[in-house]
């Protein structure tokens, strides 16, 4: 890995600092600029960093009363490469790189505050019964106007007027950035991500972008990760605003981050496929498990304040807690198709979560499910919003206590995790009730 990474340095000469990051449990990246002069160094021990960094709030303050600060002295972990390797940062006018890095302990145990980690043991799990997660992510985001300090959609490139209506689908909506998605597109491409179709969405200035599976998952999250970073970088190089933030604007969709799975066996079949379009046992089980899950799982679906406002009747977010068969409107879906791709698709996340921890959770509910062999309800046919079924919750205390309790969280996620994400969330949660106006807004709009 080392005598790779230096062959990237010999091959890139004209790179001249390197960015070493880390996604803390809010997926913000953490972490030290360097020149590439230092970079040997960090090839071979890694870099050191204090282990609360990765536990900060979305201000990026310590959380008051944390075990990783005074009481440990606010000890140093290493930062170690992953697997990924350097990838270029292709928007900024210096050409840097960027080294994707992980949290070990100086024992040289993975630490149990880290999102990657925390997926990295859920992934272990599955390949202890012989089973290979394949994954898939879905993008959406707003372009805002980059010179304002609210919500406003960006002038049109070509015509030099603010966009005004909805563009669904459209190929003059994205005709009119074709600059913004050339160079993003070239982006991804340098960085190794699997961008695929781009469409115009629901909202004014609102784009989804598809990044294409893969049966590491791991790479699915690190995918979705460097997306959001790249995104929001080259808009900046068009001069505008790149936002996953979950609701923008209060009367627009929201933006979701939807994730597709299906899962291999040791042969490469997929064990969701019986040859028809109602799926496996398995599937099924893996869907009661999602649906038993999601309640407590909330919070990682809905991290922040401005969450809760894209989960609305009727806005294609979902409220209650159901499956169906191509229903767009369920938290769950089954899409339909070539039975052999036959997957789950889970529609709860918003564009503001972690990716690494929203991975973790949901396929952690569904090993739930398969584990224990739960049968979901009946599918939900037509319109879920009047579905009887249970509702997600409706605000962040409630997704906060929920998370804290439950039982199946702690066989996800480690119990450090769990504490200090619940602490993040409460001291975010204080700050907002007495919140100044326009705070939401500049916390969130190019953060999450």
């Amino acid at each position: 890995m080392k005598n790779k990474m230096l062959d990237w340095l010999l091959d890139h000469p004209e790179v001249k600092s390197l960015r070493l990051a880390t996604p803390d449990l809010n997926g913000l990246p953490r972490g030290k600029r360097i020149p590439t002069s230092h970079a040997d160094s960090v090839f071979t021990d890694g870099a050191r960093m204090p282990l609360s960094v990765l536990n900060v709030d979305i201000w990026g303050e310590d959380i008051r009363d944390s075990p990783l600060v005074f009481e440990s002295g606010d000890a140093d972990g290493t930062l170690l490469p992953t697997e990924r390797g350097l990838v270029p940062m292709t928007w900024f006018a210096s050409p840097s790189a960027l080294l994707p890095l992980w949290m070990s302990t100086d024992s040289g145990k993975p630490f149990a505050g880290d999102p990657r980690h925390a997926l990295r043991r859920v992934v272990e799990r599955f390949s202890a019964l012989g089973l290979t997660p394949v994954v898939a992510t879905e993008m959406e985001f707003y372009l805002l106007d980059g010179e304002e300090t609210e919500a406003l959609p960006p002038l049109s490139p070509l015509s030099g007027r603010r966009l005004q209506r909805m563009n669904v689908l459209s190929i003059s909506g994205l005709d009119a950035f074709d600059d913004f998605f050339t160079d993003l597109y070239e982006a991804c491409e340098a960085m190794d991500i699997p961008a695929d179709a781009a469409i115009s969405e629901g909202g004014i200035g609102q784009f989804e972008i598809n990044l294409l599976h893969t049966d590491d998952a791991l790479k699915a999250a690190d995918d979705a990760w460097l997306f959001k970073m790249a995104v929001r970088g080259v808009a900046r190089k068009h001069g505008l605003m790149a936002s996953f933030m979950a609701k923008p604007y209060g009367s627009q969709p929201g933006n979701g981050l939807h994730s597709h799975f299906s899962l291999l066996d040791r042969d490469g079949n997929n064990v969701f496929d019986d040859g028809t379009a109602k799926g496996s046992e398995m599937l099924h089980h893996a869907v009661g498990g999602l649906l038993t899950a999601m309640r407590p799982s909330t919070l990682i679906f809905a991290p922040h304040f401005n969450s809760y406002q894209r989960h609305s009747e009727n806005s294609h977010a979902p409220t209650s807690i159901g499956w169906g068969y191509e229903n767009r409107t369920a938290a769950i879906r089954i899409p339909g198709g070539n039975h052999k791709a036959r997957r789950i698709e889970h529609r709860v996340s918003g564009g503001d979560a972690n990716p690494y921890l929203m991975l973790a959770v949901i396929l952690g509910g569904a090993l739930e499910g398969i584990e224990n062999r739960i049968s979901p309800p009946k599918p939900v046919k037509g319109d879920a919003y009047g579905a009887d079924a249970p509702n997600l919750p409706e605000d962040w205390d409630e997704a906060i206590e929920l998370f804290n309790t439950s039982e199946v969280i702690r066989r996800i996620f480690p119990a450090d995790l769990i504490a200090n994400f619940v602490m993040c969330k409460q001291q975010e949660a204080a700050r907002f009730r007495d919140a100044p106006e326009g705070l939401e807004f500049i916390t969130y709009v190019e953060s999450v």
